[in-house]
């Protein structure tokens, strides 16, 4: 793998601490500014409106610039948020901070997926999509806990400043390791709209809503469900987020090791396995000990799916991808957001600390349904292309139009 997916990485490092830190240090933000904690709790949602709309927003502006400077751009971004944010005289500039770091996150992985698999073979592509990645998973495990724990001990405003200086190293590091590669001759704002004509990239998105939401569904209630269900004192909730995080960070090498090999059965097997668990962790999660390893196993078989996710897009919106995968990156936040919305709904309902697990078992459900409907699709397309092929009909057999530009056909998904 080359040395530049190491900036890419620091980078994803840097924007996954700043996404999840904020949710430790809530108390003393609260506290600091003086508001409530649901009124602080607007910094976590804000974030993740901006990333929703910061994704296509940001990408569509880079269209004309190449994407290494685009990148150094967006680490510009990221380190002028988390200043704001470092300095906040008052809480509505504070969340300002947030939203202006928010708008390069999206962006930044969608750009830095697209760079990553273009540096490699194609047949190492999702593992360079899951190495970029890999930088937001090991967040979870030393930049958050890190993070939290720096905030607590010193202060908030010195974490956001330490976050800032990652995205100079960030920065500093695309500027240096990434190659200026040219981007696809004639590709415009048009092309990379006309993409999402295409019924398998709107799927795809589909299932990363669904699937990683089937995480957050849980995630976000792990808390209340480990100290009252399981039993766990309350110091004991970052230890588990860091075992979460840990699966993360397994489940998503593995994910881009094998979808290289078959996208499709790796994404089959992941999302199968997460509505499983999920619906073990209704029973697991009065165990203390058989709750932290299916913890664990949830949060390696939901980042399973990013890497096939992410190159399922890559290969379907070949010849215009940057657009279509910054979009799924947002479609990430939608879908965390969305299952925190459904998992407080039944928890309000008054079915338990437990219940987010069968909304999340749900929604993993919806994906894999999803994913059947994508190969059933394609399986069709298959056959059209080659019944055309045989006749001497239709578009001729070793291109595909993507927006308007002729590309080369992708090699098939396995």
């Amino acid at each position: 793998m080359p040395l530049a997916l190491l900036a890419l990485a620091i980078g994803a490092f840097g924007i996954g601490t700043t996404e999840f830190v904020i949710m430790g240090l809530l108390p003393e933000v609260a506290a600091d500014f003086g508001v409530s904690i649901p009124t602080a709790g607007w910094l976590v949602t804000g974030y993740a409106l901006g990333v929703m709309l910061g994704a296509p927003f940001m990408t569509a502006l880079g269209t004309r610039v190449s994407r290494k400077r685009m990148l150094m751009a967006l680490m510009g971004l990221f380190v002028l948020g988390n200043l704001i944010s470092a300095v906040a005289p008052v809480f509505g500039v504070m969340l300002a901070g947030r939203v202006v770091a928010s708008l390069a996150h999206g962006a930044f992985f969608g750009i830095g997926s697209v760079v990553a698999a273009d540096m490699v073979a194609p047949d190492k592509k999702a593992a360079a999509i899951s190495m970029m990645f890999s930088g937001l998973t090991v967040a979870n495990v030393v930049g958050v806990p890190f993070g939290t724990f720096l905030g607590q001990a010193v202060g908030w405003r010195v974490t956001f400043t330490v976050v800032a200086g990652l995205g100079v190293v960030g920065l500093l590091g695309v500027a240096k390791l990434i190659p200026d590669l040219p981007g696809p001759q004639g590709v415009r704002l048009r092309h990379e709209l006309a993409v999402f004509k295409n019924a398998q990239v709107v799927l795809a998105m589909a299932m990363t809503v669904f699937g990683f939401g089937a995480v957050f569904a849980v995630v976000t209630y792990i808390a209340p469900m480990m100290t009252h269900v399981a039993g766990f004192a309350d110091g004991s909730v970052t230890w588990l987020l860091v075992l979460f995080g840990l699966g993360m960070v397994g489940g998503n090498l593995v994910g881009g090791r094998y979808a290289d090999r078959a996208v499709m059965p790796m994404l089959y097997a992941a999302l199968v396995g997460l509505g499983l668990v999920l619906v073990l962790f209704t029973v697991t999660a009065h165990s203390k000990v058989l709750a932290a390893i299916t913890l664990m196993l949830i949060g390696a078989l939901g980042f399973a799916t990013v890497p096939p996710l992410q190159k399922r897009v890559l290969d379907h919106a070949h010849g215009a991808p940057t657009l279509a995968s910054a979009v799924n990156v947002g479609a990430f936040n939608l879908g965390n957001a969305l299952a925190a919305w459904l998992g407080g709904l039944v928890i309000s309902a008054g079915f338990g600390y437990t219940a987010p697990s069968w909304v999340g078992a749900t929604l993993a459900a919806v994906a894999v349904a999803l994913a059947a409907l994508s190969s059933c699709l394609e399986r069709k397309e298959r056959r059209r292309t080659g019944a055309a092929g045989r006749d001497g009909s239709g578009t001729a057999a070793g291109t595909v139009v993507a927006g308007g530009a002729p590309t080369e056909r992708p090699t098939a998904v396995r």
